[in-house]
């Protein structure tokens, strides 16, 4: 099974605009469906109260037409058009669909973070976590969703196993960071966020890509688009995963980074695992 998540910072701009980045969205797109994955998970997909237009749809369906697709956005009263996320899976899957609330602080629970993919023998759930924010405003908060979130995937992990993924902004150890040293107490890089990641891995979760590549550094998933030069540096930070429960590691087959050329910000993960 091949699997891929993929942070799109705005679905409705990459589909429909015209900007430069937008048609550098559309070429990792492309790069995704070339991969010819069974399931896509995107997350940040900004998209109004009322989910993808007509116009969305459409262009979904030319670009995925061997997909089903199940959406969920931001809700009141948090922020309209604010985090959100998708999954894309084959017509071929028939997941029962659940789109969970885990008693998060503040808005948190409706800000359309996290579906989750019931199948028979497993479960594929996707997340957003919240940004602890700049000036750390919503650390607190942010620890609280980690205690939640965890709870969540032991839940499920208890009825079947897990494979779990999406942006967790949160880069676990020093080498998923080209610049620890200058960024102790920066949103995602915080002594907290690190120590609630590891908490989450403890109730019997493992982070596929080091399972597969061990210690190597350098390999990022997100480069900041505010630094012109941070890719090019590759001054990046490695803050999104695809975990599976432990009783599934020696399932997994790769997990790896797309090339998602110029384009700063996430790049898209493929997780290739054997669930037959």
């Amino acid at each position: 099974m091949r699997l891929i998540s993929w942070n799109i910072d705005s679905l409705n701009a990459t589909l429909t605009s015209d900007s430069n980045r937008a048609v550098m969205s559309r070429e990792v797109m492309n790069t995704i469906i070339e991969q010819d994955p069974d399931v896509i998970a995107i997350q940040e997909t900004k998209l109004p109260r009322t989910g993808p237009t007509k116009k969305h749809d459409k262009i979904l369906a030319t670009l995925f037409p061997e997909y089903e697709y199940v959406w969920r956005v931001s809700e009141e009263p948090a922020r309209k058009s604010y985090a959100g996320t998708m999954f894309l899976y084959k017509k071929s899957f028939n997941p029962i669909v659940t789109y969970p609330k885990i008693d998060a602080p503040d808005t948190m629970d409706v800000e359309g973070r996290m579906i989750t993919l019931e199948f028979d023998d497993y479960f594929i759930t996707q997340v957003y976590t919240p940004n602890a924010g700049s000036g750390l405003v919503r650390l607190e908060e942010r620890q609280q969703w980690d205690e939640k979130y965890a709870e969540y995937l032991a839940s499920l992990d208890a009825k079947k196993p897990v494979l779990a993924t999406g942006d967790f902004n949160v880069a676990h150890k020093e080498i998923d960071i080209a610049h620890p040293d200058r960024n102790r107490r920066s949103a995602g890089f915080t002594d907290e966020e690190r120590a609630g990641f590891t908490k989450l891995l403890s109730k019997g979760f493992t982070d596929t890509f080091r399972h597969v590549h061990g210690d190597v550094t350098g390999q990022y998933s997100w480069w900041n688009q505010r630094a012109k030069t941070s890719k090019v540096n590759n001054s990046g930070w490695r803050i999104d995963y695809w975990l599976v429960s432990d009783r599934l590691a020696d399932k997994v087959k790769n997990s790896e980074m797309l090339d998602s050329g110029e384009r700063q910000d996430h790049t898209p993960l493929m997780l290739d695992i054997d669930l037959d």
